[in-house]
């Protein structure tokens, strides 16, 4: 499979020795010293893009190689208050995008366990919960964008809790998130339970890239040949 790297950072980095390990073929890379090589011409010779780039340019990357025709792997968080536009364009043009906050397979598992517990505990009002992230420094969004889908999934399965906010709140329908960035965390997310009795936490903490890199090859190796919108559920088979 030929990729487009759009993106190559320390994940594009990663990204492209999971896949030259794998076999597939990296045939652009593109970042700010080359933006003007992202061309419909150079990205033809990819079967699919993997764009892992910062809030402030994914939806631009994104809606361009929608519009080039080529099916993208998006992995940058930070952006999705344009989300309804990439998607409705995404189905108008007939093309093929991979969306996923994280594309940890770990992480993904811990988002079938979060909602599981979830719904466990809300039948358990004495518990009240917490969320905690911890990411590198050079991580420009907070909350990160894991943190909010977690989040999301408590507050879709909590009936006490009715928005998440990024600090401390003693507001009970609040969910508070509380973000770090301290180097050279790659990500780590805890969901706290707790009561007066005890305390019911889960915790997921990636010891590298590796799992994110790995995830993003699986999309864009399930995404190869497919038109639609899909998430990592889809690519993992959950």
């Amino acid at each position: 499979m030929n990729i487009a790297l759009i993106g190559y950072g320390k994940m594009g980095k990663a990204i492209e020795a999971i896949a030259v390990e794998k076999g597939h073929n990296i045939v652009l890379k593109i970042d700010l010293h080359n933006a003007e090589d992202f061309t419909k011409e150079n990205l033809s010779e990819a079967d699919v893009a993997i764009e892992f780039t910062s809030p402030h340019s994914a939806f631009d990357n994104v809606m361009k190689c929608l519009s080039f025709n080529i099916p993208v792997v998006c992995g940058s968080t930070g952006w999705l208050d344009k989300w309804l536009e990439v998607k409705n364009y995404c189905e108008s043009t007939n093309g093929a995008l991979v969306y996923a906050s994280n594309y940890s397979i770990g992480v993904n598992l811990f988002f079938e366990l979060n909602t599981y517990l979830a719904k466990l505990m809300n039948k358990h009002k004495e518990y009240d919960v917490i969320m905690e992230e911890i990411h590198h420094t050079q991580k420009k969004d907070a909350p990160s964008g894991t943190a909010i889908t977690l989040a999301e999934q408590v507050l879709q399965n909590i009936d006490t809790k009715e928005k998440w906010v990024n600090h401390l709140s003693e507001n009970p329908s609040d969910l508070t998130i509380i973000s770090e960035r301290i180097d050279p965390a790659p990500g780590t997310h805890k969901i706290k339970y707790h009561s007066i009795v005890d305390d019911i936490e889960i915790i997921h903490t990636a010891h590298s890239r590796t799992g994110f890199a790995s995830g993003a090859v699986l999309a864009a190796e399930f995404l190869k040949g497919k038109k639609g919108i899909f998430g990592m559920k889809e690519v993992l088979g959950l």
